[in-house]
């Protein structure tokens, strides 16, 4: 009965923990683009920085400097994780296997891109929910696309970037670096 009782505890005070931003990152379900479960867990060790992306936006040239992030920091355990979104003027209309065409023939992405998510509102993923939520260490809605998270190697979000800092930013590229640099 006691363990029951403290399941039920657990059970209860969990979802609360969830919506003031205590849940690790890594303990938040995703699925990549091809709609197959993943997780930043896939990542635990490594340098993240997580981008809400889309095809047809201003800011879309963004992805080949986030491609040059990729191509400087992967072997230095760093990678850029993109996250689809059509949150912003329908700036993301395509589908999965659009969007995946579109990243590797038109800037040649080699880092992972996961499903399509809402960043804001009532559909929010709850990924976002942890970056941009109350209880987040940088709360606030996601401006635009391309907007910019930098999880450390830990899980933790160490730094968020609005969406017109570009990817190759000296600001940008010291958080990487100083971030790939801590033990």
């Amino acid at each position: 009965m006691m363990k029951a009782l403290m399941l039920l505890c657990a059970l209860a005070v969990a979802p609360l923990a969830f919506a003031e931003g205590k849940t690790s990152v890594y303990d938040i379900p995703i699925k990549d683009i091809d709609g197959k479960s993943a997780s930043l867990k896939d990542y635990k060790g490594k340098v993240v920085l997580v981008v809400n992306v889309a095809s047809k936006c201003g800011l879309t040239p963004q992805y080949s400097a986030l491609q040059g992030l990729q191509t400087k920091y992967a072997d230095k355990g760093f990678t850029v994780v993109g996250f689809p979104c059509n949150d912003f003027n329908g700036q993301e209309p395509g589908s999965n296997a659009e969007i995946k065409t579109f990243c590797s023939t038109n800037y040649k992405v080699t880092f992972p891109i996961m499903d399509k998510v809402h960043v804001k509102g009532a559909e929010q993923h709850p990924l976002y929910t942890r970056l941009t939520g109350d209880g987040s260490e940088f709360p606030g809605d996601v401006k635009w696309n391309f907007g910019k998270f930098l999880v450390g190697k830990d899980g933790k979000i160490l730094q968020r970037f609005e969406p017109k800092t570009t990817p190759d930013d000296a600001a940008v590229t010291k958080a990487i670096e100083d971030a790939l640099a801590a033990k």
